[in-house]
């Protein structure tokens, strides 16, 4: 423990009643002696590396290196993705994958190198091992994008976990992202990043990490190509990087580099490499498609830590049908619960909530309840005896229940990672559902318990199943969120299997998308924080996760108007759009800002409204191809550095470009276009790419522009779907996609394809399908002929 760990843990109970505090020191004390008893110090350890190869044994897609004191199997997948795990790691067992890995490429050969060294080359790339171990990634022309050094371990003499560690070079071009929820990005400076979902126990800005989702997961973008490496170990880490510099010193390129430590599991890793948007298809392919939300959930949703009645839910509830606002759902926090214990609900605030949820379903609106991993260790209550007698909860060395302190007091934890618990509690969502919720979000999920000293978590001695392995928190702690989503996700499958689940959690790992998304946790209010939640989505997406977005206004403290509205403004164009604040902060609703504010918020939902089929659109390409709805302005040129260098705007699709106000005062901006034609969604002025231009910001709207040809769906006046066709330039063609989709089921609507052509000085929309071009089915509405 540090002074900042003190600090940290202090700030998180130091609000609450004296007997919690006096919980939170007995817990942590608690920890602390069990960690000692059962994880002794490691003592002397020997160092190991490689060695020399010293035979081969080719394999499907690939083979084994050994050398004089490990080996290398490499898998070049059918799907063009590569594996390769030391020490005879293979791709599983792994919470990553979706499913079983992928079939090997009878293609990909192991074939003899130079100098000693042996090399497999596949459709999209060539891995190259030396003789001493180090690992190349070229590109089918040779160009080197990664180079791995021989890994390094350190195994305990007498016995035990080996720590590794692998260093890696990259092109002095090239820049980092991914890594998880990072709040200093999305491109990733010079820095070290730890590999531990944390609960910081405070409001976080840009300076704070580790957060609530790390993932060993790099995104690295160069001129020569695009790769994401994985490093499938789910233990505790950090990995420090270093961008490159071209030219530096006495004129030689210096290669960007990337250190990667971690406490314990295998290490093995997975490798792809194309544009962009093959990375993440094959990122998909491995890890999952995402999840698809109900249409309802990409509406627009608002949230407190505090509504604390039937009657405050319906005043807010009131409020926007009062000034007709458009609102999607409603979020319940921990204080609808009875004394916080989940599934539970408090009968004399909430003493006809089931007749509340069917009221704003009757309104089009729906009831989201938050979810927390801790039960409270009392008997009497039903979740512990259930969970009791299912032997449901996570245990120490000793096999004696986990105790530690949440919300409800003192509490004990499930076992995600075993099959059985998640069954168990799939089927408690049955409370849920009866009380009329249609989503969930997940909380507290680290997971977090309360400490006055050291982490907030679970002691790492904790034993978990592991999926009947047996292991402890060291290595369940990242995929403990992980796990309880999937049990959610399964559960909601079971008990309304004509419902598409909605589950979004705070934290999570490699693969979480599969059963939903997240949100940003608790981001502080303020300039920086507004900032931080552009962040976390773009590198949430870059990293499989596409579904997100931020606490409008910010977890704590209360936003000035102008702030408020430029976050506002912000959250109507990202995939969950949601205020939301704690208990002490200051109120988030629109009209609590002022007459201006209140205006020109409702442009924003109204444009959000509008846009909903746009959204869905979005959403069946993420599952499809596993694209997210938030993409960097390089999504289609990364080679182009201006574009590379570019953090403060973002690509909604192929089809808008969105540039938020991040700075107060601000009523223009500088925007980097990428290469053609954009049009000002509201003055429809045309601005020629790539380069910088500069566009009025006032605070009535953040600037939004379209791609010349693109063919956008939008809700109609009537309410109907309408194509929105924003005219090529003279000469030029375009196009768009369209999902049709406007419920919640499993039926996959037919993705549909529009293409925008000039005949003459006549625009024509054609709908294209296997039996030719036809006229569209929607009405069409064609914007920015004046500058065509």
């Amino acid at each position: 423990m540090d002074g900042r760990d003190l600090v940290r843990s202090v700030k998180a109970v130091g609000s609450t009643g004296a007997g919690r505090r006096l919980r939170t020191v007995a817990a942590a004390w608690r920890r602390q002696r069990a960690d000692a008893a059962a994880l002794p110090p490691r003592g002397a350890e020997r160092a190991r590396v490689p060695g020399v190869v010293r035979e081969v044994e080719p394999g499907p897609g690939g083979g084994v290196i050994r050398f004089t004191r490990s080996e290398l199997r490499i898998v070049v997948a059918v799907s063009g993705v590569v594996f390769w795990g030391w020490d005879g790691a293979d791709p599983e067992p792994s919470y990553a994958l979706a499913g079983r890995c992928p079939e090997p490429d009878p293609r990909a050969l192991l074939e003899p190198d130079k100098d000693g060294g042996w090399r497999v080359v596949a459709e999209r790339m060539t891995i190259v091992v030396s003789r001493h171990g180090a690992v190349e990634v070229q590109t089918p022309g040779g160009v080197v994008l990664r180079r791995d050094l021989p890994p390094r371990w350190w195994e305990p003499v007498g016995g035990g976990t080996a720590r590794w560690m692998q260093r890696s070079e990259v092109a002095s071009d090239a820049r980092f992202f991914g890594l998880g929820g990072r709040a200093s990005g999305p491109r990733l400076r010079d820095g070290t990043y730890r590999l531990w979902n944390t609960d910081p126990g405070r409001a976080f800005g840009p300076g704070d990490d580790p957060l609530y989702i790390t993932m060993p997961v790099q995104f690295v973008v160069a001129d020569a190509a695009t790769h994401l490496v994985f490093h499938d170990s789910s233990w505790d880490g950090t990995v420090t990087l270093r961008e490159g510099e071209e030219g530096a010193g006495s004129g030689h390129d210096r290669a960007g580099s990337s250190e990667l430590r971690m406490d314990g599991g295998p290490l093995r890793c997975w490798v792809m490499v194309g544009t962009p948007a093959r990375v993440l298809l094959a990122w998909a392919s491995l890890t999952g498609a995402p999840a698809l939300p109900p249409a309802w959930a990409l509406g627009h949703h608002h949230a407190r830590w505090g509504f604390g009645s039937e009657q405050e839910v319906r005043r807010i509830v009131a409020g926007y049908q009062e000034r007709e606002l458009p609102l999607d759902a409603v979020h319940l926090d921990i204080d609808h619960y009875d004394e916080h214990q989940v599934f539970t609900v408090d009968r004399e605030r909430f003493p006809k909530l089931p007749v509340l949820a069917e009221e704003l379903r009757r309104s089009g609106i729906r009831l989201v309840s938050v979810v927390d991993p801790g039960v409270r260790a009392t008997p009497g209550n039903a979740v512990y005896d259930s969970g009791t007698a299912e032997d449901a909860f996570v245990r120490d060395a000793l096999g004696r229940p986990v105790r530690g302190v949440v919300w409800p007091g003192e509490s004990v934890f499930p076992d995600f990672t075993h099959a059985r618990v998640r069954e168990w509690w799939g089927r408690l969502y049955e409370e849920r559902l009866s009380q009329g919720f249609a989503g969930f979000w997940h909380d507290m999920n680290e997971p977090t318990s309360f400490a006055a000293f050291g982490e907030s978590t679970l002691p790492r001695s904790a034993r978990h199943s592991l999926e009947g392995r047996g292991g402890d928190h060291r290595e369940a702690h990242n995929v403990y969120a992980l796990s309880m989503a999937r049990a959610g996700y399964e559960g909601l499958r079971e008990l309304a299997p004509q419902e598409r689940p909605f589950v979004f959690s705070r934290s999570g790992w490699a693969g979480m998308q599969r059963y939903g998304g997240t949100w940003s946790g608790d981001v502080a209010t303020g300039w920086p924080g507004l900032r931080a939640s552009l962040s976390l989505v773009m590198g949430l997406g870059l990293c499989g996760v596409p579904y997100s977005g931020p606490d409008v206004g910010g977890f704590d403290g209360s936003p000035s108007p102008e702030l408020y509205l430029r976050w506002f403004q912000l959250g109507a164009y990202l995939p969950l759009f949601r205020t939301h604040a704690s208990l002490r902060a200051g109120r988030r609703e629109p009209w609590e800002f002022g007459a201006e504010v209140l205006e020109h918020a409702r442009v924003a939902l109204v444009e959000r409204r509008r846009l909903l089929p746009y959204f869905v659109t979005l959403a069946h390409l993420a599952r499809r191809t596993g694209a997210p709805y938030v993409r960097p302005l390089w999504w289609g040129a990364p080679e182009d550095r201006a574009l590379r260098d570019c953090e403060d705007a973002f690509l909604l699709g192929d089809c808008l470009l969105v540039a938020p106000v991040l700075d107060p005062g601000a009523d223009r901006r500088a925007v980097q276009l990428p290469r053609g034609r954009w049009y000002d969604t509201v003055t429809e002025k045309a601005y020629e790419g790539p380069g910088q231009v500069l566009v009025d910001a006032p605070l009535s709207r953040i600037p939004v522009l379209a791609r010349a040809g693109a063919v956008v769906p939008v809700r109609g006046d009537d309410g109907g779907l309408e194509l929105e066709v924003w005219a090529p330039a003279q000469g030029r063609t375009g196009g768009g996609l369209v999902a049709a989709d406007v419920g919640d089921g499993w039926d996959e609507p037919e993705l549909e394809r529009y293409a925008t052509r000039w005949e003459g000085r006549r625009l024509v929309v054609e709908r294209e399908g296997e039996s030719g071009a036809g006229e569209p089915p929607y009405p069409v509405r064609v914007r920015g002929l004046g500058e065509s």
